[in-house]
């Protein structure tokens, strides 16, 4: 078995720690609630995600823009969302958020540290453009509608730029009919770009409106995928974590639940070192 390790992108938390996607490192770990549902909650996330699974990158976004319903919780708003997020990264974590429009680069650039190109926006060359002259990290989400040979289009866009920090997230394809489907090649073509990948393993078991009027999901396979995109040998691994899903304002029916996140990590993190290991790797 042969696994190609991209060239590494790191960034370091306000504690000093350093965060690696590629290089033959260890599988980096992107958690968080879907999107910001008050102050104290997404805090109390991060510091339970951070004592449970150490150094991450923290994910919640300020809005989501993209709900089913139009009465659909869609967060705080952009300036009301940095507000906050600045003190969880106060708090010591890396962040992580989404970006829907050309003029959310430069501001959310100030807080986080990795900018997210939603997957319905992974063609808007725009919103591309600007999220990489802003010089951070761009994640880029796979369009549920994008084949993995064509992905790499995004992603020269941001490097067209001179901002070669890119990763690049599976979060399945769809083919109508309230459903997603992950093909475990994509992630081995996707590597041949050369950027780190990361799997998307709650997305993945999403069922998009298939609640009637929100989404609904699987999340019994949310982590039988993530071990697979592990064996594949992927960079990352992108998990919405909500301490009671059952009441979560954005994505509750395909985010882990809180107290599974320990031994979900451990497993994984397990496969990890022995899909990296020298001696599977060559011998």
């Amino acid at each position: 078995m042969s696994v190609t390790a991209p060239q590494p992108i790191q960034l370091t938390n306000p504690r000093g720690e350093a965060i690696t996607f590629g290089g033959g490192c260890p599988v980096a770990l992107i958690a968080g609630p879907c999107v910001i549902e008050s102050e104290e909650h997404v805090h109390r996330m991060a510091g339970a995600i951070r004592e449970i699974a150490g150094p991450f990158v923290c994910k919640a976004s300020f809005d989501k823009a993209n709900r089913t319903s139009l009465t659909g919780f869609r967060g705080p708003g952009l300036q009301e969302g940095l507000r906050i997020l600045t003190g969880v990264k106060a708090a010591g974590h890396a962040i992580l958020t989404d970006i829907h429009e050309p003029a959310q680069a430069g501001p959310a650039a100030e807080v986080a540290d990795i900018l997210q190109i939603p997957a319905f926006l992974c063609r808007q060359t725009d919103l591309l453009l600007e999220a990489g002259r802003t010089g951070r990290i761009v994640n880029i989400k796979k369009g549920q509608f994008v084949a993995p040979r064509d992905f790499r289009h995004a992603a020269e866009k941001v490097a067209s730029v001179g901002n070669a920090k890119i990763l690049l997230t599976e979060r399945g394809s769809s083919f109508g009919y309230n459903n997603l489907v992950v093909d475990m090649r994509g992630l081995e073509i996707m590597r041949e770009f050369g950027w780190p990948v990361v799997f998307d393993a709650t997305h993945s078991v999403q069922l998009p409106s298939g609640a009637g009027n929100a989404s609904g999901g699987q999340p019994q396979f949310i982590e039988p995928l993530a071990r697979a995109a592990v064996a594949v040998g992927v960079d990352g691994i992108f998990v919405e974590v909500h301490d009671r899903p059952d009441q979560a304002l954005s994505d509750g029916p395909n985010a882990l639940r809180l107290d599974q996140l320990a031994g979900f990590c451990k497993r994984l993190r397990a496969l990890d070192g022995l899909i990296k290991a020298p001696n599977f790797l060559h011998g």
